[in-house]
């Protein structure tokens, strides 16, 4: 079998799907790999790397969607890429079913199968093919590098010649895979880097970055994760709380990421506009939910803007795509995890085992059907972790009794001496 990646045809998309390094491996697995003529430039992969890895580089996407067997991309289909599937034919590429309903659905009735990287189900074992980590790994790490480009100062505190220079206040609001990501690499810079996240269990994780985690005063009936460790969404008490303390905080942070996102909603409002307000001109707010909505009042989807106060507001939506070749190089691994586990006999032959939890999870359309929703795992998902148990603060009189040395008991001298 033939497997092939085409051109990405969203505008400014300069991600590939398949790799010269990934194509080796997917030889190993028994197939033959096709690339579109020009699909990894903008990645900085050229037709001759492709040729040297022993890909049949084609030109024009009708001629690969022709010969291939297995088409992988990165974005969802357009309506002319589905147009170009038939029966029998398999598409791996971020899918997203719940909005593209009607994409789906010419899908099924084009007989083709349909692997959504989406939907890959959180267990262990999924986890290398798990894009939306990958990508989301990304955009943290990129989402400081662009905050550093927009910020008019050091990360870093700096004692120099000409002065003092204090270091930045960076917090992040979300505490998944971009928000982690964002943390390491805000204290690799040296910034003073805060952090906060509707679930307690994940405070360890923070600290253990060298970030300081955002506590409430809040006495919670429940912790904010949802199943297989996503956040949920918040009680309306503690909403409140949680909008108090950014308020507190807001006049202090040079640098504000939010990543906050619940699985099919809206991403939640968290950085209003009166804490915008409250910056200090200069600072900065890079928000990575823009896509669906964002955490800020004023993101503007795919735009930088500059509040009226001097706060840039950075809401783009493609932070993967802005570091391609790294983006490209994680993603087409995950592919080639996919179709590892799709050929189990590496004979270049596809083995789509709906009895396998991955692969079922990850399929959305087969065989002229419509599998989507996925029945939940046999396996159970990654859970979350049970919070520690904090530590009860000592009283200064506590304190003082700790640090005082024991006292000595006194000897009497023995009439033997």
């Amino acid at each position: 079998m033939k497997i092939g990646s085409p051109r990405e045809l969203f505008a400014g998309e300069a991600r590939v799907a398949m790799t010269p390094d990934s194509a080796l491996q997917l030889k190993k697995l028994g197939y033959d790999c096709i690339i579109e003529s020009g699909a990894g430039k903008a990645a900085g992969f050229s037709d001759d790397a492709y040729r040297v890895a022993g890909v049949e580089v084609v030109e024009g996407a009708e001629a690969l969607y022709a010969s291939a067997d297995v088409i992988a991309k990165v974005r969802p289909p357009e309506t002319v890429e589905v147009e170009r599937l038939s029966s029998g034919k398999t598409l791996i590429s971020f899918f997203y079913p719940a909005q593209n309903k009607e994409l789906l659905e010419r899908a099924r009735e084009k007989g083709a199968n349909v692997i959504a990287m989406d939907m890959v189900p959180r267990i262990s074992r999924a986890q290398k093919m798990d894009a939306l980590s990958s990508m989301a790994n990304i955009a943290g790490y990129r989402a400081v590098i662009e905050a550093g480009n927009n910020f008019g100062r050091f990360f870093t505190g700096q004692v120099t010649a000409a002065g003092k220079v204090p270091p930045a206040k960076v917090l992040v609001i979300g505490a998944g895979v971009a928000g982690l990501a964002a943390i390491g690499t805000a204290t690799s810079l040296g910034a003073i880097t805060y952090a906060f996240d509707v679930r307690p269990e994940v405070a360890e994780q923070i600290e253990s970055m060298g970030a300081q985690f955002v506590y409430l005063e809040f006495e919670a009936t429940q912790d904010g994760a949802a199943t297989g460790g996503y956040a949920a969404p918040s009680s309306p008490e503690f909403r409140e709380k949680q909008l108090a303390k950014f308020r507190e905080l807001a006049p202090e942070i040079d640098i504000v990421i939010t990543t906050a996102l619940i699985p099919g909603r809206d991403a939640p409002k968290l950085w209003l506009a009166d804490m915008v307000a409250s910056m200090k001109p200069g600072s900065v707010v890079i928000d990575l939910a823009a896509e669906r909505g964002g955490n800020c009042d004023l993101t503007v989807p795919d735009q930088k803007i500059v509040s009226e106060n001097g706060v840039t507001i950075v809401g783009y939506t493609d932070f993967p795509s802005r570091m391609a070749a790294q983006a490209s190089t994680l993603y087409s691994t995950n592919i080639r995890h996919m179709m590892t586990d799709l050929t189990p006999a590496k004979d270049g032959m596809i083995v789509h085992n709906m009895e396998d939890d991955v692969i079922r999870g990850a399929t959305v359309a087969k065989d002229g059907e419509i599998t989507y929703p996925p029945p939940p795992p046999k396996i159970q998902a990654i859970a979350a972790a049970k919070p520690k148990e904090k530590v009860k603060e000592l009283t200064p009189e506590e304190k003082r009794a700790k640090e005082s040395p024991p006292s000595r008991p006194t000897r009497t001298r023995s009439a033997f001496w």
